[in-house]
Formats: structure tokens, C-alpha cells, sequence
């Protein structure tokens, strides 16, 4: 049964690419069957129209078409709860691989009447009701698992509705081109690289002049640049001393790929992850080595995220 439906969903959705659009679920989309209650009420009605005719019992038959007047109705309300409906893709937040990506699809209703009971299902997972306001929109969220980094779509999704008696399903299938950003998971027992000086500019001692915050003095060393010789402290017969800034009392540190040569590349990806995600939370600068990309020394929520899509895309 699962392999038929798979079929009838190919031979639907074909020729179909995925929208970067909202989506309006139009007649054209909808499809409607009994579900297994609704095939138990069918039977239960032709049983009653056969005692019906042996017995020639007016009442059973009042009775029975009476029925059948509630499902033909039940299943023109079933259409209609979907018809008209606009589906658009909301994304997802950047996940690390083993964790569930969270996709978020938002059901916008232009009639003046509410919506009950729709419904969003991605592959064999039990669906998520919503209720959607007259001329409104609600916002519905959808778990997939994220097992391998790299890019991450939910694929088809189905669009249902059992409303009102759950006699009759309505449903429409939509895709969409928005997906989610799988990083590599962080794993590794190797510590930090050590910290190299910053080798931006022309010598350490002129890195950005002016421009850093200013840290205190250490004592002079060769190759100091005489820019930053405390000379007012010299003339009262004191120690060389160099003027020390932010940039140069937390050095520069480098993740490089070549730092896990002995490793796969899957685990050299796994590694790198967790030393981005350490350097950020000790408040290091830091920079990313990869074959073919480089990503200068810098630290914050954006240069994370740059450098975990840097490696999730590798």
C-alpha cells in the first residue's frame, strides 16, 4: 500500500518543481478518499439500505439517506476547509547533524471564515493540526531529523484535513526550495591549537595602529616597533617599555585542516566544529583553514556562523 501511494504521489507531483513562492491550494490540487472510518460508514449504511429493503421499514430508509445527505456534506466541507488556502515556507535555523532541523510553514486563510483541523505531514511522521483564524494565518512547525551535514529539504509535504467528522480526507501536496543548513556534529578529544601571533600588517608592534584598545606596557623586545616605545618613561632613566593592545595580548588563533592530517574527513570536519564552538565560548579570535578557503581571524555570531557553514558545505 505504501509503495501504490508513493506512485500516486510521483505521477501527481510530476513535472511539479519546488516553489520559492507561497503556494495556494487551488482544486486542480486537491484530492479527497474515505479514510477507514469513512469506508466503516459506508459499510454500516449498506447495511442498514439492504434492512431497510427486506423489512420495507420507510423509517430505515428516511434514516439511511439521511446519513448519506451527512457524509456527502461532510465531504464538500472537507474540500472546502483546504480550498483557497495559502502555504509559504518559513525555513530553518542552522542545526548541528543528530539533532532535529525545526521547519516552520506558515497557513495564510483570505476567507472570512475560520479554518479547523488543517494539518501538516512530512513523510511517514504523524502530522500537526492547526486551527487557522478567519482572514488569518498560523504558523505551523515541522521536526526532521538532520543525520548528515550539508544542505537539509523536507521534501513533499502534505497538506490534510479530516474536518469535520473524519469520515472523509482532503488532502494537497506542496515543496518547497527553502532548507536547512546541517553543520557538521561537533565531536573530538584533541585541545586547541596553540595560539599564534597575529601576522596581519607589517610586524606585530604595527598591527592597526590606533586602532586597538590600549592593554598596559611589557618590556621591550627587539623588532618593537619605536611607535610604541613608552619614550616618557625612558627619560626618567626606567626600562624600555612597549605599549601592549588587545590584538597583541590575545593572539591569533588558527584552526587548520592540516592540524588533523592522521583523521578522515568526515572526523577532521567533526573536529574543527568543536574547536570553532570552544574558541567562540573562550572568547578567542580565531581563523579557519580549509582546503581551497580561508577564513581570516575574527570572533562573534557572525564569523561562527561563516566559518560552521564553511564546513558544513565542505
Amino acid at each position: 500500500m505504501g509503495a501504490l501511494w508513493r506512485r500516486f504521489e510521483n505521477w501527481v507531483m510530476r513535472g511539479q518543481r519546488p516553489s520559492n513562492q507561497p503556494v495556494r491550494l487551488t482544486r486542480r490540487r486537491i484530492y479527497i478518499l474515505p479514510t477507514g472510518q469513512g469506508y466503516a460508514f459506508a459499510a454500516l449504511l449498506f447495511v442498514l439500505f439492504l434492512w431497510s429493503i427486506n423489512y420495507s421499514n420507510s423509517m430505515g430508509f428516511a434514516f439511511t439517506f439521511l446519513l448519506t445527505a451527512v457524509a456527502l456534506n461532510s465531504m464538500w466541507q472537507a474540500h472546502d476547509n483546504l480550498l483557497g488556502l495559502i502555504v509559504d515556507s518559513g525555513g530553518a535555523e542552522p542545526v548541528f547533524a543528530g539533532q532535529e532541523a525545526r521547519f516552520t510553514f506558515r497557513l495564510e486563510n483570505p476567507d472570512p471564515k475560520p479554518r479547523y483541523g488543517i494539518a501538516l505531514q512530512v513523510h511517514d511522521q504523524p502530522p500537526r493540526y492547526v486551527d487557522v483564524p478567519a482572514s488569518g494565518a498560523t504558523v505551523a512547525t515541522l521536526a526532521v531529523a538532520a543525520e548528515r551535514r550539508g544542505w537539509l529539504h523536507p521534501g513533499r509535504i502534505r497538506v490534510l484535513t479530516r474536518y469535520p467528522l473524519g469520515l472523509l480526507q482532503a488532502w494537497s501536496w506542496v515543496e518547497f526550495e527553502q532548507g536547512c543548513l546541517v553543520y557538521p556534529q561537533p565531536r573530538g578529544r584533541r585541545p586547541l591549537p596553540a595560539a599564534l601571533p597575529s601576522s596581519t600588517g607589517t610586524g606585530l608592534g604595527e598591527q592597526g595602529l590606533g586602532s586597538e584598545d590600549y592593554a598596559g606596557f611589557r618590556p621591550y623586545a627587539p623588532g618593537d616597533s619605536p611607535r610604541r616605545i613608552a619614550w616618557k618613561a625612558a627619560t626618567r632613566g626606567g626600562p624600555l617599555l612597549v605599549k601592549q593592545f588587545t590584538d597583541q595580548a590575545r593572539p591569533e588563533l588558527w584552526l587548520d585542516w592540516r592540524l588533523l592530517e592522521s583523521d578522515g574527513v568526515e572526523p577532521r570536519l567533526a573536529q574543527l566544529c568543536q574547536w570553532v564552538l570552544k574558541a567562540e565560548s573562550e572568547d578567542r579570535r580565531y581563523g579557519l583553514q580549509l582546503p581551497g578557503a580561508r577564513i581570516p581571524p575574527a570572533q562573534g555570531d557572525a564569523h561562527r556562523r561563516r566559518c560552521l557553514e564553511a564546513l558544513a558545505l565542505f
